[in-house]
């Protein structure tokens, strides 16, 4: 093997591992814990409770606590979200193959490059990279008819652009109006009524639906990096970018295996909650 081969081979490699972070594509909230047989069947019914996350409440003993008590419940009343998983044990496979990806090679890559690279610097870079997928929230906001919120996003990334050096700095984030809901394909096909289908979990992409899954693909042709030439470069661009978001980020994945009995159910579970709460906003 030519070692040109072999550092094309290295970098794939890499890249694997990089993107194990697939997991954390999508922000996944840290769910209620689950243990439940019935998670092991498929075309389940899932449901999620509120209740199950319950934060400490004022004068939970004051008799005095009694509307307070009833705001919370009202709050927190239980909401049932239904997801299918036929697939379910290519899903547990794949959820255990990035889980090891995850802690033996992107951690350890994440923690040393967070031990070089200050705190603030890897913020900037954030902000860069998320000032440079504008395109694709934007975009989103016009398909969904929220002209207001594609002009937050333009306005966002002028200001960014300029005033914030080609993104590194982040402005606007001062100004509510230049801070919309952000939006991506996959959240415009739900607000079309097209339900999540199938549950998937994606080997090195992570948690995701078939919904989802169409909506990654057409998100990737707005996305500036995904045109950069030769493709090893930009392949090398996105793991970088996942490196340094990662390094921002230890201990998420980590609280959440923690806090629950049962990973692979808590991670689907806070996953379609959270896609279902960001289809609705």
């Amino acid at each position: 093997m030519s070692n040109k081969q072999l550092s094309h081979l290295l970098l794939l490699l890499l890249l694997s591992a990089f993107l194990s972070a697939g997991c954390a594509h999508k922000p996944v909230p840290p769910s209620h814990a689950v243990s439940n047989d019935s998670a092991f069947h498929q075309n389940q019914q899932i449901t999620t409770t509120k209740a199950d996350q319950v934060p400490s409440v004022p004068g939970m003993g004051d008799d005095s606590s009694g509307d307070e008590l009833d705001e919370f419940d009202d709050e927190f009343e239980e909401i049932k979200v239904e997801v299918s998983d036929p697939l379910e044990f290519w899903n547990r496979a794949m959820f255990h193959f990035n889980d090891k990806l995850y802690f033996w090679i992107l951690k350890p890559l994440a923690r040393g490059y967070r031990a070089v690279i200050p705190k603030p610097a890897r913020v900037c870079v954030k902000n860069f990279f998320h000032n440079l997928t504008t395109p694709i929230r934007m975009v989103n906001c016009l398909l969904q008819g929220k002209v207001g919120a594609a002009g937050g996003e333009l306005g966002r990334f002028i200001v960014n652009s300029t005033v914030g050096v080609l993104g590194f700095g982040n402005p606007a984030r001062h100004d509510p109006k230049l801070n919309p809901s952000e939006e991506d394909l996959g959240q415009t096909l739900g607000t079309y009524g097209i339900g999540n289908g199938p549950y998937i979990v994606w080997p090195i992409l992570g948690p995701s639906t078939l919904r989802d899954s169409i909506g990654l693909a057409g998100d990737w042709f707005l996305n500036p990096v995904s045109y950069v030439e030769p493709t090893e470069a930009s392949l090398e661009i996105r793991g970088y970018e996942i490196v340094n978001d990662t390094s921002l980020r230890i201990g998420e994945y980590e609280s959440i295996k923690k806090a629950s009995l049962e990973p692979y159910v808590a991670i689907r579970d806070g996953y379609i909650q959270y896609r279902r709460k960001k289809v609705e906003e």
